[in-house]
């Protein structure tokens, strides 16, 4: 059986206001997340679109905004289509600050209850147990190059 959530967390060099702002706005996902575009419309039931080079866009729903402290959206597990709950994983962020910095977890959660195969449900999770890994180091280094612009 497939584990249902991943956790990563990084500490950046920048106040939880500036991290805020990387996390949340558009212009600052699609330098460090959603490589081929990003739209948002940051409030509870607002929609999310990451598009990502070589795999598409992938649509979403804002869950929870709650400035500076927590961002969270469910995302759908396939490109083009609405998520639901067979097709998608929750993703939160919590920022905490942590003297001058600020310490960001992410956790994806929902794997076991995508309506998949085991082996389906699997591959998707190692993948993006391996991407939040990356995509998390470049979040860190992304706001700590705008910080000490």
């Amino acid at each position: 059986m497939v584990s249902d959530q991943i956790e990563r967390e990084v500490v950046i060099a920048a106040p939880v206001d500036r991290v805020w702002s990387i996390l949340t706005e558009a212009n600052h996902l699609h330098s460090w997340f959603g490589n081929a575009g990003v739209e948002i419309d940051l409030r509870p039931g607002g929609n999310i679109s990451l598009a990502f080079e070589g795999y598409g866009r992938f649509l979403g729903q804002v869950e929870t905004v709650d400035p500076p402290r927590q961002f969270a959206y469910r995302w759908a597990q396939e490109a083009d289509v609405a998520p639901n709950d067979g097709n998608s994983t929750l993703v939160a962020f919590t920022l905490t600050p942590d003297g001058a910095s600020t310490r960001l977890k992410v956790v994806e959660s929902g794997f076991s209850g995508l309506a998949w195969s085991e082996e389906r449900k699997t591959a998707q999770f190692n993948d993006h147990t391996s991407g939040w890994e990356g995509i998390m180091n470049g979040f860190v280094t992304y706001a700590e190059q705008l910080v000490a612009a």
